[in-house]
């Protein structure tokens, strides 16, 4: 194993892709993946998250660009790459007729080195339900046997497309707990996800794609960081915005009022908060329905989205 491979076991360079047509769905992106991190790809709906992720996986060629996953290309040399990766896709498709066990066998089959079917059901906590057939699953449950195929050949690679669709709160938490053990054990996560907490919650790294090119990528928190915290509360009976301190000098950068209610945008929350209260306590006055909170991630998610758009 050569250093760089330790050190990125997904890179990705100057990534297109081209469908039939000329419909440009991956425009250009760059991103590398270090060896035990969890990534998120995140985006609305036709950003093209999935697209990235066959091309990852191997299923296509790229229209232009380089891609290595733990050293080479995952379509010219699948054979080379496939054994050593799994891959949750958005959607699975079963014999409907065999059971939970005999489908985890059949797949378990065709896996170099898998996991005995059982313990990988059992991770996925469909251990009870190996004798019931795929017909009779769930959706959530179904999404848990996708996942425990993923896992058959315990990959040093895991692609993870919105790996929680369609389960319940405990089955999704149930589901970062074990992708937390896996970053743990060292498996590098490429997940994609409409679940903005679960991106926040999971994620080393993350990428918002917009229309097929990256805007934003860091941590969630140098995402959330370039988004401004928020300030809302009731102005006192008898007071104004112009009665409140000078809001530059509060390190507020934007604001708006709507009848009583003020709300302050601040990259500074703390400086901004504490001048407010400081005000509001020499002044002697109530600040109702007072709100202080900083950015989220969807917050910036939506930020981003609504910039593009209006660049666009």
């Amino acid at each position: 194993m050569n250093t760089n491979e330790h050190e990125h076991v997904i890179e990705v360079t100057d990534l297109r892709r081209v469908y039939g047509g000329g419909f440009e769905a991956v425009r250009g992106i760059s991103f590398s993946v270090a060896r035990g991190e969890v990534f998120a790809l995140l985006g609305t709906n036709g950003a093209g998250k999935t697209s990235t992720v066959e091309l990852l996986e191997g299923l296509a060629r790229p229209t232009d660009g380089r891609i290595r996953v733990l050293g080479h290309d995952p379509y010219t040399e699948r054979a080379a790459v496939r054994p050593r990766t799994g891959a949750m896709l958005q959607e699975g498709g079963f014999p409907s007729e065999l059971t939970v066990e005999e489908t985890a066998r059949m797949w378990a089959g065709c896996v170099s080195g898998a996991r005995p079917p059982l313990e990988v059901l059992e991770l996925v906590g469909l251990a009870r339900r190996a004798g019931v057939r795929v017909k009779q699953l769930s959706g959530g449950e179904r999404r848990r046997l996708d996942l425990a195929l993923a896992l058959l050949g315990d990959p040093e690679v895991l692609f993870l497309d919105e790996p929680t669709t369609g389960l319940d709160a405990e089955g999704r938490r149930d589901t970062w707990e074990l992708v937390r053990a896996l970053r743990d054990r060292g498996t590098t996560v490429l997940l994609t996800t409409h679940y903005l907490e679960e991106a926040e919650d999971l994620a080393g790294r993350l990428a918002i794609l917009h229309e097929g090119r990256i805007a934003a990528t860091g941590t969630p928190a140098e995402v959330t960081a370039a988004q401004p915290s928020r300030i809302s509360f009731e102005l006192p009976e008898g007071y104004f915005v112009g009665d409140l301190p000078p809001l530059g000098e509060l390190g507020v950068c934007g604001h708006d009022v709507d009848g009583r209610v003020v709300r302050l945008r601040t990259h500074a929350l703390q400086r901004s908060a504490t001048g407010l209260l400081t005000w509001a306590e020499r002044a002697g006055v109530e600040l109702r329905r007072l709100d202080v909170r900083s950015a989220s991630l969807e917050e910036a998610f939506l930020g981003i989205a609504a910039r593009e758009e209006v660049a666009a």
